[in-house]
C-alpha cells in the first residue's frame, strides 16, 4: 500500500504538470485518457486476473452515463462527487445482476451472453425515450468548478482553470484511486483468489474456493470501474447518448487491454493511451500527406489494426508485458577467453 500510495502521489504531480502545460483540446485528451483507463483497468481485472470473457463492458459504462446525466439535470444538481459514486453504484448493481446470471457461463457462451447486453443496453434510451432523451440522448451540464479548487490552482499555478481542465484533474484523480485499489486487490488475497480461479478451476475448488463467488466479485469491480469511467464520459463529451456505447466501444476496450497486456494495469493505462492518441495521430498524418479530412480520418482504425497485428506477432504478452520481459531478462554474458563454445 505505500508504495502504490507514492506512486499515486507521483502520477498526480506529472499529470498537474501535463495539465497546466497543454491547451483545452490536449486537457481533454487527458481526460479522455482518464475515463478509458479506468475501464480498461477493471476489463483487465475481470479478463486478465479471472479469465472471464466479457464483450458488454460498453453496457456498463452506458449505465454509469445515463446515471450521471440524470444526476445532473435540473436546476441545483448534486455534487459530482456524488453523482460520480452514484454513477458507479448503479453499475455496481447491475453487474451483481448480471455477474450472478452468468457464474455458471465459460468461454463463448459467457462472451454470448456479455454481447447480448452490449447490444440490448443501447437500445433501451429508444424505448423509454420519454426519460432518456432517445437516439438524440440528454445533454450533460458540467458543474461549475469549485471556487476552492479554482483557488487553489489559482495559487500555484497563477491561471485560472477553466472545466475541460477541471474535469481533466477530477478524472485522473479518479483513475490514480481506482487504480490504487484494484492494484491492492491484485496483489491481495482476492487477487490470488481470481488467479487460482484462472488458472485451474479444479484446484481451486479442491482449495476451498467458492468459484462463483469469485467470478460474481470479479465481475462486480469490473462493472463498478465502467459505471465511474461512464459518469467521466458523460461529463467530457457532454452528453449520454446510445451512439456512444455501440458494440465497438466494448470491443475497442477489449482489444486495449490485449494490446496494453492482460491482468496488468500499466498495459491498461498504455491501451487507454493508445485508444485516445493513435487516431488523433493517425488523421494528422493523413492530412499532412496531402489526404482529404474524410480520408485522414479513415486511416485512424486502419493504423490501429496494423498496431495491434503488430503487438500480437511481436509482443503476445503485451506492450507493457515486453517492456517487462526486456528489463528482467539477463544478459547475455560473453564467453571468457581461452574456453570455446561447443
Amino acid at each position: 500500500m505505500r508504495r502504490h500510495l507514492v506512486l499515486a502521489v507521483l502520477a498526480m504531480v506529472a499529470v498537474s504538470v501535463a495539465l497546466e502545460s497543454t491547451d483545452a483540446f490536449r486537457n481533454g485528451q487527458l481526460a479522455a485518457m482518464a475515463y478509458f483507463g479506468i475501464a480498461a483497468g477493471g476489463l483487465t481485472v475481470l479478463v486478465g486476473l479471472n479469465g472471464q470473457i466479457s464483450l458488454g463492458h460498453g453496457a456498463f459504462m452506458a449505465i454509469g452515463a445515463y446515471t450521471a446525466a440524470l444526476m445532473l439535470r435540473g436546476e441545483n444538481p448534486l455534487p459530482l462527487a456524488v453523482v460520480l459514486v452514484a454513477a458507479a453504484a448503479v453499475a455496481l448493481a447491475a453487474g451483481a445482476l448480471v455477474g450472478v446470471a452468468a457464474a455458471r457461463l465459460h468461454g463463448p457462451y459467457l462472451a454470448g451472453a456479455t454481447l447480448a447486453l452490449a447490444v440490448a443496453v443501447p437500445g433501451i434510451p429508444l424505448h423509454f425515450s420519454g426519460v432518456l432523451g432517445g437516439e438524440q440522448g440528454l445533454t450533460v451540464r458540467v458543474p461549475a468548478v469549485p471556487d476552492w479548487f479554482a483557488d487553489a490552482v489559482f495559487f500555484v499555478t497563477g491561471q485560472d482553470p477553466g472545466r475541460s481542465r477541471y474535469l481533466g484533474y477530477v478524472g485522473w484523480f479518479c483513475l490514480v484511486v481506482t487504480f490504487v485499489l484494484l492494484a491492492n486487490l491484485a496483489r491481495g488475497r482476492v487477487g490470488r483468489t481470481w488467479r487460482a480461479v484462472r488458472d485451474n478451476e479444479v484446484a481451486a475448488e479442491l482449495a476451498g474456493i467458492d468459484l462463483g463467488r469469485a467470478r460474481v466479485l470479479a465481475f462486480v469491480v469490473s462493472a463498478t470501474c465502467a459505471g465511474l469511467a461512464g459518469g467521466l464520459l458523460a461529463l467530457s463529451a457532454r452528453i449520454a447518448a446510445p451512439s456512444g456505447f455501440t458494440l465497438s466501444l466494448s470491443l475497442l476496450l477489449l482489444s486495449a487491454i490485449v494490446l496494453g497486456g492482460l491482468g496488468s494495469l500499466p498495459g491498461a493505462l498504455v491501451g487507454a493511451a493508445l485508444l485516445t492518441f493513435l487516431p488523433q495521430l493517425a488523421t494528422t498524418l493523413g492530412q499532412d500527406l496531402g489526404l482529404s479530412d474524410v480520408r485522414a480520418a479513415e486511416l485512424a482504425p486502419l493504423a490501429y489494426g496494423l498496431v495491434t497485428m503488430l503487438v500480437v506477432l511481436f509482443a503476445p504478452s503485451g506492450i507493457a508485458g515486453w517492456v517487462r520481459r526486456r528489463r528482467t531478462s539477463p544478459s547475455s554474458s560473453p564467453v571468457p577467453s581461452g574456453r570455446h563454445e561447443t
